[in-house]
């Protein structure tokens, strides 16, 4: 398995498994909408996408997103792994983890103090995963979120 930055020219192939990743939790697919919000952020260098392929195709076995934060306090760099995702037909096959161990690394060349990542509290399985890499659960800051409605 070879883990690769992601390109415009994998649009094609990657939108169809952000679809999917939306639709996991529960967002309705807008396959088109969704291939632009990626290639705004590959153009405009908003974020990185690692892609997770077999060494010898072109298929995407799955993907992880990264947005680029700082820490004030620390008056460092953080990422945030906001997204990750392993086709149905790839998982228990280490891809999550490469793609997560690819991830690390880029923070570490970055300079970066910490990758932060958020998940669901019932997501038992990417908990254990996170854990198993070297994640561990904030236990001094507690998050919150503000929804903004749009007009």
């Amino acid at each position: 398995m070879r883990i690769v930055q992601a390109t415009l020219e994998h649009l094609d192939q990657l939108t169809p498994l952000f679809v999917k990743y939306r639709e996991l939790f529960n967002q309705l697919p807008y396959p088109e909408t969704s291939r632009k919000f990626l290639e705004k952020r590959i153009s405009r260098k908003e974020s990185v996408i690692y892609l997770a392929m077999p060494d010898d195709e072109d298929k995407i076995l799955g993907f992880c997103q990264l947005y680029p934060s700082y820490s004030s306090l620390s008056l460092k760099r953080v990422w945030i792994l906001n997204d990750i995702y392993v086709s149905e037909d790839a998982r228990r096959q280490l891809v999550a983890d490469r793609l997560i161990q690819t991830a690390k690394q880029m923070a570490k060349e970055t300079n970066a103090v910490r990758l932060r990542v958020a998940s669901s509290i019932d997501n038992v399985v990417g908990h254990k995963l996170y854990e198993s890499i070297g994640f561990v659960e904030d236990t001094e800051f507690k998050n919150f979120v503000l929804p903004i409605e749009s007009n």
